[in-house]
């Protein structure tokens, strides 16, 4: 029968050397150990088994195999959403491409877009359904992975505890815990190194799994709105470009502004050299004020071509864009914004000058110089889909602008001229509300 102070200091190097934990350092490293024992001494140990035998645990391999499985589904779920949107997008894009060369258009694109648009929901519902279960399905496997990774960490934490203890107990023991302890410097450092390289693992983890939610959280959002942005529930529709299709905006006030400040989202399907989003005219000035696109720029007019701000490289057909133009009299500043970001600013801009109180505002085409709609000019007729109009008597500042490029929820916001779901706005042609 061993003493106990004999068998506590047979058994410390073990605590030690990190076999607490479960480590199994390999037949070649406990043959080497036991090695270099003199023969002298091995034989005077005789047949006296090792104190602590390595033990083999395959949890790490278990945790960082889930870890792996947990990273390969969530690319999956990435790519099968990716994927799905843009099967969706394509069956749009070939539905209106159809509509544009239906000569007979015109007089059924009433019904013609109302099925459209009714196979367009059912489509996203679906979806929308698909992404919430998968979402639903991944948040869970996510939760289950943290649990198991924090209860891990919790009992790492323990068995430094019990390392720390055994370590300040192996201190009152002498000289000779002193000399077994200087024997397993390497292995005592390689411990506390591995346990510092598991920690910043599993931050690291807890902080990717962390983004991933965010990112399914807003994807799973922008599904629930269906495409729109900001938050709109309705946008107009302008299904083709032509003369007939557009809509008529009734101001909340007098167009007799000194400043003004306009802010619209726009999906254009196709930019051409002239494509109106925004017009107001009167009988002597057609094109007193205009937001316009020409292909890939955008550009603002106040009293007339002559007065012309532009910003180039900033508008890409089939995506929304957030656009707002902003002009003050006392100045003659004019400003451009695209997605919160300003891109043109120049002074001297019709500067002292007054919009006149008594034109009529387009969205979609512009005012043709005889007045009549029969005239109005098909190639300058804007094509896709506009939500969010508003316009405002003075220039907002530049914090306003950036929060209501935001696509989430700035739709509630509303200008004192026109309000977007507020003041009259009237479609004509084949022009139609949508949700």
């Amino acid at each position: 029968m061993y003493a106990p102070g004999a068998v506590l200091a047979l058994c410390l190097p073990c605590f030690l050397s990190g076999n607490v934990f479960g480590y199994d350092y390999g037949e070649d490293y406990s043959d080497s150990y036991y090695n270099e024992i003199s023969n002298g001494d091995r034989l005077k140990t005789g047949a006296t088994q090792i104190p602590c035998p390595p033990q083999d645990f395959s949890r790490w391999d278990k945790l960082f195999i889930m870890l792996e499985d947990s990273q390969m589904k969530q690319n999956m779920l990435v790519q099968q959403c990716e994927d799905m949107v843009k099967a969706e997008m394509d069956t749009i894009r070939k539905e209106l491409h159809k509509l544009n060369n239906n000569k007979a258009c015109v007089q059924a694109s009433e019904n013609t877009c109302r099925c459209v648009s009714e196979q367009m929901n059912h489509n996203l519902n679906q979806a929308m359904e698909q992404l919430r279960e998968a979402a639903d399905m991944y948040q869970a496997q996510n939760n289950e992975t943290l649990q198991q990774l924090v209860q891990f960490s919790r009992n790492q934490a323990s068995r430094l505890t019990k390392l720390e203890s055994n370590s300040l107990l192996g201190a009152s023991l002498g000289q000779v815990a002193m000399k077994s302890f200087s024997a397993y410097p390497k292995e005592q450092e390689a411990s506390t190194t591995d346990s510092g390289k598991l920690e910043r693992a599993l931050m690291a983890t807890a902080a990717d799994l962390q983004r991933v939610h965010v990112q399914l959280a807003l994807f799973q959002r922008a599904t629930a709105h269906r495409y729109l942005p900001s938050g709109c529930e309705m946008a107009l529709l302008f299904p083709m470009r032509s003369k007939h299709i557009f809509a008529e905006v009734s101001p909340s006030m007098s167009m007799s502004l000194q400043s003004f400040t306009i802010c619209l989202w726009a999906k254009v399907t196709q930019s051409l050299n002239k494509t109106v989003l925004f017009s107001y005219g009167t009988k002597k000035k057609p094109q007193e004020l205009q937001l316009l696109l020409a292909r890939r720029s955008v550009l603002l007019t106040v009293g007339g071509e002559t007065h012309l701000v532009e910003a180039h490289s900033v508008v890409t057909d089939g995506q929304w864009g957030h656009f707002c133009a902003a002009w003050s009299s006392e100045q003659g500043l004019a400003t451009l914004w695209v997605n919160g970001e300003n891109v043109a600013r120049v002074p001297g801009v019709a500067e002292g000058h007054v919009l006149s109180g008594d034109g009529f505002i387009l969205l979609g085409q512009e005012r043709s110089r005889s007045g009549v709609y029969r005239d109005l000019d098909s190639s300058v007729a804007f094509t896709g889909k506009m939500t969010g109009v508003n316009m405002w008597d003075h220039v907002l500042e530049a914090e306003r602008i950036k929060e209501y490029a935001n696509h989430d929820g700035s739709c509630d916001c509303r200008g004192n001229v026109i309000g977007w779901g507020v003041s009259e706005i009237i479609p004509h042609g084949g022009a139609q509300y949508i949700n």
